[in-house]
């Protein structure tokens, strides 16, 4: 079954695309590799998820914000591929958490985001990946997410 699909199966609906936030490419294609870059958590009324994580967030709250990112990240990759079955696999995610200092599981929140690729690719979704914390991040989101897709023609 196709990512196509499988989003429909899932009842998962993307957001609408954001509007870049200074001069960069949302999308960018080398060869067979897609890079995308950080997308935050864009939900339908086009508001942000914001706040610091281990402090306005709870950790649930968190991967939830991850898990929209990801449909944000698919709604600009799907823009320019026209369809997400061209994707082969995820190649690497660098998620960045918006956290209180003291706050640790930031691979846990980053989950949110890799378990909708591994939902929506299978195994094709999960690649290498990086977790970190951040003192702060633009507009106050609670995350944001960058990476690199495998593509076919």
């Amino acid at each position: 079954m196709g990512a196509e699909a499988r989003l429909n199966e899932l009842k998962l609906e993307l957001p609408p695309l954001p509007k870049p936030g200074g001069v960069y490419r949302p999308v960018l294609q080398m060869g067979n590799l897609l890079y995308f870059s950080g997308h935050g958590p864009l939900r339908p009324d086009q508001t942000y998820i914001t706040g610091k994580v281990g402090g306005d967030l709870t950790l649930e709250q968190a991967k939830a914000a991850a898990r929209v990112t990801g449909l944000t990240i698919l709604a600009s990759v799907r823009e320019y591929l026209g369809n997400l079955d061209r994707i082969v696999r995820m190649v690497k995610l660098l998620g960045m958490v918006n956290a209180v200092p003291d706050f640790q599981q930031h691979p846990s929140v980053i989950n949110g985001c890799s378990e909708l690729f591994r939902d929506l690719f299978g195994e094709n979704g999960v690649g290498v990946r990086s977790a970190v914390g951040m003192g702060s991040l633009p507009g106050n989101i609670a995350v944001e997410i960058e990476g690199v897709f495998e593509i076919r023609d």
